[in-house]
């Protein structure tokens, strides 16, 4: 690959960690008017219809269709990663603040990574286990006045929030065989549908079609925001990963902190705690600890 495509790969993975953080903080602002599933549905319904005249002409262009199988894997994927993943993160962030919850979300490279060792496509080193410690550490002190205060049911929006990057993870390692086959934008547009119908199904509970009628001009604009950037940031996100090794394009998520952080301060007036600000660095010098390659070696990236 030249050198110009792999830095645009690596720039578009940048943008993707600094949108990620945005999206955290507008879902923050509005997820106590708007619930859960019904914000996730709306989201990837609005990124959905951004990228799909883009995906038609380029899914007209395809020489054959792909096989039901592989239809079924990028359905299942995208409902991961657009339906799960961004359900469980909203549910996370009606109890969790936008700054701590980027940054237990930013564990989501080095889940990456260990996903990565257990499959033999990534080689555990010392600074790799270096790394991961650090960044477990710098969680830890983000969550320090949780563990003062072991009350009942205290622990269930960072566990939330946990798990919508485990399934990041995984869903990053098991896309890139998909999306060295086909165009990027139609993939991306087929799995933001494919999670929206998945998400309509089960936001029903939460009477979805009477909320949407009934939401303040100002909800709707953070919605469009962030399904508009949503779009684009995940047509970045596959970008980066067609071009590049899922850890290095999921190591530019520990950007998402950062801009959350410095947004939510004046947004959502959530002041940044001394400790958040020694688990950012933590964090920070973790993820650079585990993602830098030794001297001498490069992974290979056609896996």
């Amino acid at each position: 690959m030249g050198a110009a495509a792999l830095n645009l790969a690596l720039a578009a993975a940048a943008a993707t960690g600094v949108q990620v953080g945005a999206a955290i903080v507008a879902s923050r602002f509005v997820v106590g008017e708007v619930p859960p599933l019904t914000l996730a549905m709306l989201r990837y319904a609005i990124g959905f219809l951004c990228l799909l005249p883009f995906a038609w002409p380029a899914l007209r262009r395809l020489p054959a269709r792909p096989p039901a199988r592989d239809l079924w894997a990028m359905a299942a994927l995208g409902t991961g990663q657009f339906g799960i993943l961004i359900a469980l993160l909203n549910w996370g962030l009606q109890t969790v603040p936008a700054a701590p919850a980027a940054l237990i979300f930013s564990l989501f490279p080095l889940l990456t990574l260990l996903l990565g060792a257990a499959l033999g496509r990534e080689q555990v080193t010392p600074q790799l286990l270096a790394g991961v410690l650090l960044s477990i550490a710098g969680v830890a002190v983000s969550l320090l006045s949780k563990l003062q205060a072991l009350h009942a049911g205290a622990w269930w929006g960072e566990l939330a929030v946990l798990a919508s990057a485990c399934v990041g993870a995984v869903c990053s390692v098991l896309y890139r065989p998909y999306l060295r086959r086909y165009p990027t934008v139609p993939v991306s547009a087929f799995a933001m549908l494919a999670s929206v119908l998945f998400l309509a199904v089960i936001a029903l509970h939460e009477d979805w079609p009477a909320r949407t009628r009934s939401l303040s001009p100002t909800a709707w604009g953070v919605v469009a925001f962030v399904g508009l950037s949503s779009g684009i940031g995940y047509f970045w996100w596959l970008y980066a990963l067609k071009h590049e090794t899922p850890t290095r394009v999921t190591v530019f998520l520990a950007l998402n902190p950062v801009t959350a952080t410095l947004l939510a301060w004046p947004l959502l007036g959530e002041v940044p705690a001394p400790r958040t600000l020694a688990a950012l660095a933590l964090i920070a010098l973790g993820l650079a600890l585990a993602t830098r390659s030794p001297s001498g070696t490069r992974q290979a990236r056609s896996r």
